[in-house]
């Protein structure tokens, strides 16, 4: 018997991707059957927002609360950490995991956090005549890139011979078809660039264990790489800000508790320092408050 559950990232991007490139070897590395996330859970191998701190999830129980929205539907929610934060605040919670299908219409507020960097794309590297070409799963040039992945590139990230890129689209359409079901507000958050800021030899990297490895698409690691976050803000007619500004505008504060409490209150300070710093690494501009908050419906 077919198991009825759809995979969310087959089925939210191109249904043929091109055989023999990096993105097919990415998407059955991750996802296959035996692929990495049907066999591991993400807070096994790299650190998140929600990871880091309470606060993240608080935060995004104010927005909530600031949208009118009672419930939040958690896209590639892991192993529930932010859903377990969002109960404790009040609020419904939908997780919806990769291997589950996506609902027709989507209500209240919709988070996807670290979703997108995970969403196979086609990677391109131009040749020496400067002709973009995909990359297939071995890393060599291939086929020359052409319709709407050219199209792409020469609007979002023109290249010189030597440089690579990470062709957006598939990122764009499924974060697109999320935003069709939408009757509320969607907030895309991931680690990403955009055209002042491009890499000239892309982004793709792999984890394991915590450590930062080879990208190899062999099912042992996680792939991933950054957000075209410009690109995915208009695919969406989004609003794009830092997480530094959003989760400021939400209430979070670094501010560090006054001296003296330390003497009136010991126990006092040391959890309001403790609280500070779990702040701090949340809005580090260098770090976790340098990713993009793409919005939209708000």
């Amino acid at each position: 018997m077919v198991d009825p559950r759809i995979d969310l990232v087959q089925n939210l991007v191109e249904r043929q991707p091109m055989t023999n490139t990096f993105r097919t070897a990415w998407q059955h590395a991750l996802y296959g059957p035996d692929g990495f996330y049907r066999r591991e859970r993400p807070a096994g191998h790299f650190r998140t927002s929600v990871h880091a701190s309470p606060l993240f999830g608080q935060a995004i129980a104010r927005l909530a609360r600031q949208v009118g929205a009672d419930q939040v539907t958690d896209i590639a929610s892991g192993s529930g950490e932010l859903a377990a934060v969002l109960r404790a605040e009040g609020l419904q919670v939908r997780e919806i995991e990769l291997d589950d299908e996506l609902p027709d219409q989507l209500t209240g507020l919709v988070i996807a956090n670290e979703w997108l960097d995970n969403v196979p794309c086609e990677l391109a590297e131009w040749d020496e005549d400067g002709v973009p070409r995909y990359l297939s799963a071995d890393l060599t040039l291939g086929e020359v890139v052409e319709g709407n992945d050219l199209e792409w590139l020469r609007k979002w990230w023109p290249g010189e011979p030597g440089d690579r890129a990470e062709i957006g689209r598939t990122r764009d359409q499924a974060w697109a078809e999320v935003v069709a079901r939408l009757d509320g507000v969607a907030v895309a958050i991931d680690y990403g660039h955009t055209a002042a800021d491009r890499p000239p030899y892309g982004t793709l990297t792999s984890f394991r264990a915590g450590r930062e490895c080879p990208p190899t698409p062999d099912g042992s690691c996680d792939l991933t790489a950054h957000v075209a976050l410009d690109s995915l803000t208009e695919a969406v007619n989004g609003r794009l800000l830092t997480q530094h500004d959003a989760l400021t505008q939400l209430g979070v504060s670094a501010r560090r508790p006054p001296l003296d409490q330390a003497t009136t209150d010991p126990h006092g300070y040391l959890r309001a320092l403790s609280t500070a710093g779990e702040a701090a690494e949340l809005l580090d501009r260098a770090g976790l408050g340098s990713f993009g908050w793409v919005v939209t419906g708000y």
